[in-house]
């Protein structure tokens, strides 16, 4: 059973590292584990583009720690407005604190001193602070300076992009965790026909999937432009 989060915050069903795509960033996924497991650095910022799976990497590092025993706290601060920054005191009693999508915070000061002051009781107390951005700290348009400041102290990491050949290799990655045979030629169908995008595309395989188990029916591209034209 894993532990209960921080502020009742659950975490999405099947985020681990086992089930995250790495592609290109292999490096970033391995610093983000050895934070979680208590090895290597205590504070990594990860930014970068939409669908590289920041939200994922911040979620498995809270499940390997929960599951060692460490209390967690997963803050997704694009939902920061259903909240008030008191939100943050007492998380420098978590090991391990991460918040997802930090540039939300970009037009309330109010929030960036909360967070800077969070930054400092987590440093003081020796915690683990995990961040995620679309953008580097310099570059997050905060009014609050010492925090930039602060954001930089600890390892700042960019997720590289995926490219069209491992972007096919993503395909394959998720389609083998759910047990589905994906033929290289509906790959190159799905990735010529529809946004290049892995979060869209795997949402996409999802709905195969089921559609494959419901007909019993392989995924040939004609069986998958047919479910996906009378879906559209």
């Amino acid at each position: 059973m894993l532990p209960q989060l921080a502020l009742d915050m659950r975490l999405e069903p099947g985020t681990s590292f086992a089930s995250y795509f790495v592609g290109a960033n292999g490096e970033v996924a391995d610093a983000v584990r050895a934070l979680a497991e208590g090895r290597g650095e205590t504070m990594l910022f990860l930014y970068g583009s939409r669908g590289l799976g920041k939200s994922h990497l911040l979620q498995a590092a809270c499940r390997v720690a929960a599951e060692r025993g460490a209390p967690v706290a997963y803050l997704p601060l694009r939902e920061a407005t259903q909240w008030t920054p008191g939100v943050l005191e007492g998380l420098e009693e978590m090991a391990l604190v991460a918040l997802d999508d930090l540039d939300a915070l970009a037009g309330s000061a109010e929030w960036q001193e909360a967070v800077f002051h969070l930054f400092n009781r987590l440093r003081a107390a020796g915690r683990r602070l995990l961040v995620s951005a679309a953008r580097r700290p310099a570059d997050l348009g905060f009014s609050l300076n010492d925090l930039v400041s602060r954001l930089q102290w600890g390892l700042v990491l960019r997720l590289q992009d995926h490219d069209d050949a491992q972007k096919a290799a993503g395909l394959r990655f998720h389609a083998r965790l759910r047990g589905l045979e994906l033929p290289d030629e509906t790959v190159r169908y799905l990735l010529m026909h529809y946004p290049r995008d892995l979060p869209l595309l795997f949402r996409l395989l999802d709905r195969l999937d089921q559609a494959s188990l419901a007909a019993q029916r392989r995924l040939t591209v004609p069986f998958v432009r047919q479910i996906l034209q009378e879906s559209a």
